[in-house]
């Protein structure tokens, strides 16, 4: 692997970058810095987002740059005011050793007065959205005569977004002596239009694969009814405890109400969509990069822009219809040679995404059951002990109250101490997945056996030696496993073996030893749950309906007088009789 030296950069860039950390070329820096020094020709550059493409094209225009010259020699069109911000900055920085080189950020959704006089003063590189470009433009304050270099970045998304007539404008703007490099993650037929439309003999260099997703990132998805995708973020969620994720969502409302519900459940959670202002956008951003917040809800074009070298994972809360957003989202972690995971919560009517993307990507998705609670809770403690036993300790500053400490704890011995300290930590979850739902896995294959209707499973046969129960109360009614142990507990005492469980929304099963089942059944026939009154019988005799009478046929009077204003004596204009004797005769015999 060359050295940035190697590649012709400057002594004044080559230092600004090592203070950043940057020692060795990226792949695309590699092949794109050099060619670009040497030449004056247009490129269309395809490489995964987070691979580096920044310094690839900053470098080579900052070299470029007359810096006696307050004329405006460069321009970098984004997709968003985020990226824009993010390109401007990576800039700055790199020519932080640079004399008398200007670099100004213009974009919507901020005030355009201090933009204005940024550009009055002279700016050699203009980072821009295309919107607010040419509104500066058309003010007499955005002068492209003598932008000698253009980069497109990000160019699908740009095109994705609807900036293909504002990019036209540009162009046309622009003299006919300029360079245009293009950007992209993807090769999609739109910048292929745009490359034949406004770039000569250009050159295509292609890091990796065409549309392929980033090498560092694994694909897993998790199918799922559609009801329970946010119980299944949760259980992912906690199922790595040191997530640091993106959650993608379609829409704002969706972004907004799955972050709400995140932050109602005590996650550290912020959304971020285009109905936010400035400001609000800047301020979670800014704590998203600082770690302050773990789990940021976001849509796609939001979160543009948004480098975060440690992304652990990206989550699809649903997936994109277009294929080329799926590359961009998981583009987002697996950077700076980490490895990434790209997560997607997905319902039966989305398999078919899925097989596209592993089409395009040329990768294959691992499919992943659900965490149950056992193994997140033992992910959980995990973590709680990990916490404890690399916590820093400094000695000095709680010396003064260690004699307290130590007298306040001198009759706990050490076990029950970290029982408290673990159950203070980890109480939490272990009573939340208590009672917590299963989560059903749907049905893909039409070969696969259908999940058993109620009638089935009351015709179930119970293993030998135990006897099937039935119970009047069900999963709608807050009774899970947990909830049956602890009513078996205390109201027929002891410690009572249960089989097989069965739990439907209203109703349930349950077997125990045969020896059990009529102490059982006398025991909780007849207790109150949640002001319900219960019934627990032998499912082999009627279960459900044993002991049921058929109600009678019953009509109410204004039920009866509804019913016959609608028959059709009524629209031959006859009366129907509603005498007493009339109704007499219209009441049902009683049997």
């Amino acid at each position: 692997m060359k050295t940035f030296e190697e590649l012709g950069v400057s002594g004044e860039i080559r230092r600004a970058i090592e203070e950043m950390g940057f020692l060795q070329p990226m792949p695309v820096q590699e092949a794109v810095i050099p060619f670009l020094l040497e030449q004056q020709r247009d490129v269309i550059a395809l490489a995964q987002t987070g691979t580096g493409k920044t310094a690839a094209f900053g470098i080579p225009l900052l070299q470029r740059i007359d810096a006696s010259d307050r004329n405006t020699q460069a321009l970098v069109l984004s997709p968003t005011r985020e990226l824009c911000l993010q390109i401007a900055d990576d800039l700055r920085d790199f020519s932080r050793y640079m004399d008398d080189i200007h670099v100004e950020a213009v974009y919507g959704g901020a005030a355009i007065e201090p933009q204005m006089r940024a550009l009055r003063k002279g700016v050699q590189i203009i980072v821009a959205t295309p919107g607010r470009l040419i509104d500066l433009k058309n003010r007499g304050f955005a002068h492209l005569e003598e932008v000698r270099n253009i980069v497109l970045d990000e160019a699908d998304e740009m095109l994705n977004m609807g900036f293909s007539d504002s990019i036209n404008e540009i162009f046309e703007s622009l003299p006919d002596e300029h360079a245009t490099l293009m950007f992209s993650a993807t090769m999609s037929r739109e910048v292929e239009r745009v490359a034949k439309q406004y770039l000569k003999d250009y050159e295509t260099i292609v890091v990796g694969s065409r549309n392929e997703g980033a090498e560092n990132v694994n694909h897993v998805y998790y199918m799922v009814q559609a009801k329970d995708k946010y119980l299944a973020l949760k259980r992912i969620v906690d199922f790595y405890p040191k997530i640091f994720a993106i959650i993608f969502c379609r829409t704002k409302l969706e972004t907004q109400e799955v972050a709400d519900k995140l932050i109602r459940d005590g996650y550290n959670a912020e959304a971020l969509h285009g109905d936010l202002s400035q400001q609000q956008r800047d301020l979670t951003m800014q704590k998203f990069r600082q770690h302050t917040v773990q789990l940021l809800v976001a849509t796609d074009v939001a979160a543009r822009g948004l480098d975060v070298d440690d992304l652990t994972h990206v989550v699809n809360f649903g997936l994109p219809d277009d294929i080329e957003n799926y590359t961009h989202r998981s583009g987002r972690t697996g950077r700076a040679g980490k490895k990434g995971t790209s997560i997607s919560i997905v319902h039966t009517k989305e398999k078919h995404k899925i097989r596209n993307i592993e089409k395009e990507i040329g990768k294959k998705f691992v499919e992943a059951d659900i965490p149950t609670a056992e193994e997140i809770c033992k992910k959980q403690l995990y973590k709680v002990m990990d916490q404890i036993v690399k916590t820093d300790v400094d000695d000095e500053e709680i010396a003064p109250f260690m004699q307290d400490i130590s007298r306040y704890f001198e009759y706990i011995d050490k076990e029950e101490v970290i029982k408290k300290i673990v159950s203070l930590e980890f109480g939490k979850f272990l009573a939340y997945y208590a009672d917590a739902p299963e989560i059903e896995k749907p049905v893909t294959d039409k070969r696969e056996k259908k999940p058993q209707t109620d009638r089935q499973k009351l015709q179930n046969k119970a293993a030998k030696g135990y006897k099937r129960l039935f119970i009047n109360l069900g999963k709608k009614d807050g009774f899970f496993p947990g909830v049956l142990m602890q009513t078996l507990n205390r109201y027929v005492g002891g410690r009572q073996e249960v089989g097989h469980i069965d739990l439907l929304d209203t109703i349930s099963y349950f077997e125990v030893p045969e020896k059990d089942a009529r102490k059982v059944m006398l025991q909780l026939t007849g207790i109150r749950f949640k002001g319900r009154t219960v019934r627990c019988n032998d499912a082999d005799e009627g279960g459900e309906s044993a002991g049921r009478k058929k109600a009678p046929f019953r009509r109410k009077k204004d039920e009866w007088r509804d019913m016959m204003d609608k028959r059709p004596h009524k629209l031959r204009g006859e009366e129907p009789d509603f005498s007493e004797e009339g109704w007499a005769r219209r009441r049902p015999r009683k049997k």
